[in-house]
């Protein structure tokens, strides 16, 4: 992965919402991402307005295959941005941004073995540059914004700090003094040098199956570690692999308020906050199941 050159009218910023990766203590028949926050309103539809109101332009759902079906007839292929959707203008219809959103599979290989939801935001941000670089050097992401489904906050103060969020400056959401750098399910940006240290410190602490601190000549040292160290990273959390992450220098924005829903407790403690009134889902011509028109098919009225 390397850093698009291009200038700033043509800055891509990409969002990332990791979904697959070890199972929360839910229990529930359907995946954790689909618990209710509000009537009709889902922890990955919060995600997804997240990245909407950040600035995204495209939207990556890093999820496993059989998880897709469901969560796709949910959120559907493509979502409006709520600013640009609430601009008054005699043109308005016209004027409207759509954000795509694309479905990524975690890989065969790393499925059961380093999947966890740190490992689901490298992967997606590897395979929304890939993707785009075979499309046009000109759509390269610059940047990429990660939103969880697991995290609540008030999307108000998200939309304060768009212009910081859609630049080449690195930004993070904090609350109480802490980020994603202590486990928190709040938002960040980073870019491609980001990715490249923080994969490479994954891959140390435990996703190979070879000892050693480093590779050697680009390869493996022969001896492999006994079975059950192998893949270990399977079950870092995000303090773990994000650990490394530099907050120096980089934009901040402190929530008034932020609820971890990542367990049952957790979810029962927003449930039981007035602050639950405060989110409420968007209007259906933003956020609503919508496919786009399959190519050589006509708009039907």
């Amino acid at each position: 992965m390397e850093q698009g050159k291009k200038n700033m009218s043509s800055f891509h910023l990409a969002g990332i919402i990791p979904v697959a990766g070890q199972p929360l203590d839910f229990e529930m028949p359907w995946h954790d991402c689909m618990q209710p926050l509000a009537p009709g309103y889902l922890a990955i539809h919060q995600a997804v307005m997240q990245c909407a109101t950040a600035g995204c332009e495209t939207i990556w759902i890093i999820c496993h295959r059989d998880m897709q079906p469901l969560i796709r007839h949910e959120v559907g292929e493509h979502v409006q941005d709520p600013v640009w959707f609430g601009r008054p203008s005699p043109f308005a219809s016209e004027e409207r941004k759509t954000i795509p959103i694309y479905y990524i599979p975690i890989h065969p290989k790393d499925r059961d073995r380093r999947d966890c939801l740190g490992w689901s935001v490298l992967y997606g941000a590897n395979c929304a540059y890939w993707v785009s670089r075979k499309m046009s050097k000109w759509v390269i992401p610059d940047m990429y914004y990660t939103a969880f489904p697991y995290g609540v906050f008030s999307l108000k103060e998200l939309r304060q700090h768009r212009k910081q969020i859609s630049s080449h400056e690195k930004f993070f959401l904090t609350y109480q003094g802490e980020s994603v750098q202590q486990g928190q399910y709040l938002g960040f940006t980073f870019d491609a040098e980001d990715f490249k240290k923080i994969r490479a410190q994954l891959r140390k602490d435990g996703t190979g199956m070879w000892s050693g601190d480093e590779l050697k000549d680009g390869k493996y040292p022969t001896k492999k570690l006994p079975v059950e160290e192998r893949y270990s990273a399977r079950y870092f959390s995000l303090d773990k692999v994000f650990k490394n992450v530099i907050l120096e220098g980089a934009n901040k924005a402190e929530l008034s308020w932020f609820y971890d829903i990542g367990s049952w407790e957790g979810y029962c403690k927003f449930i039981g906050s007035s602050d639950r009134e405060n989110i409420k889902k968007p209007y259906n011509k933003i956020l609503s199941y919508r496919e786009f028109n399959e190519v050589g098919y006509d708009i039907e009225d």
